[in-house]
């Protein structure tokens, strides 16, 4: 298992190789991880929606949702909240700062397409077979993440990607695919149960509740449950919650990657 530093020396390279990746590449890598993070976030509420108690419920959602990382890691997809440890390459002088956002910007945008294609294909093809129960899940789920002010947002996103950055570098320190999975369970298990925010998770939470609404007898049953959806719209989504959420991951894992590098690099030796 690698040490911070010599993760360091490896993620320099990783980071090198993420900044000279073609356009194509970074937007079908971008919208397989949007996908993966969307099954992991699809899972969690198939799981979860029927369980009384909300302890138990938060705890199904944080052993499962860790699986969506684990599937963007396997398979080599790129994922925007991971990428920020880029800063490591920039900081190392092996790749310029326009390397990075080049890299951010076009992942950020497959991340989109991949997670709001899979809400939109959940809600066309199970949509119609899904019980009140779930649909309930979704559109409450999508509804709570709209109700955040912008600053708890923001805050909520800093400490999201905090650990979801520490969860690739335990993953990437390890040896073997086990090891990498188990790195990346801690921590992405513990934002989900803190109740943490991710951009691309919510690229798929978000439209899948809103999609949910559409659902012929959908608006019945959220006004039996008496629900409060005022705040769930697609500008809130986009604005109210989107923007402020990726402000936070960005400063969290920026500021993760920046600690890292500034407590463990290599300093040259001086003669």
């Amino acid at each position: 298992m690698l040490n911070p530093a010599e993760f360091l020396e490896k993620y320099t390279e990783i980071g090198e190789k993420k900044a000279a990746s073609g356009v194509k590449k970074l937007l079908l890598a971008g919208i397989l991880a949007g996908f993966a993070i969307g099954i992991g976030s699809a899972v969690t509420a198939a799981a979860s929606y029927s369980v009384e108690s909300a302890s138990i419920a938060k705890l199904i959602s944080g052993v499962l949702f860790p699986l969506g990382l684990i599937m963007v890691l396997m398979t080599g997809a790129e994922l925007f909240t991971g990428n920020c440890l880029m800063l490591i390459s920039i900081r190392e002088r092996r790749i310029r700062v326009g390397g990075m956002v080049r890299n951010l910007v076009l992942v950020y945008l497959g991340n989109f397409v991949g997670s709001v294609l899979l809400a939109w294909a959940l809600r066309t093809f199970s949509g119609p077979h899904m019980s009140d129960g779930l649909v309930l899940k979704m559109i409450s789920t999508a509804a709570a993440k709209c109700s955040f002010s912008f600053t708890e947002a923001l805050g909520l996103g800093i400490l999201c990607n905090i650990l979801v950055c520490a969860a690739v570098m335990m993953a990437l320190c390890a040896e073997d695919s086990v090891g990498r999975a188990v790195g990346v369970f801690g921590p992405v298990c513990c934002f989900v149960i803190c109740g943490f925010e991710h951009c691309v998770a919510n690229m798929y939470y978000i439209p899948a509740g809103l999609l949910a609404l559409t659902l012929p007898g959908a608006g019945a049953v959220v006004a039996a449950s008496g629900l409060d959806i005022s705040a769930l719209t697609w500008g809130n989504f986009l604005l109210g919650n989107l923007l402020p959420v990726t402000i936070g991951n960005l400063l969290g894992g920026l500021g993760f990657a920046w600690l890292l590098w500034s407590a463990h690099h290599k300093k040259p030796v001086q003669i």
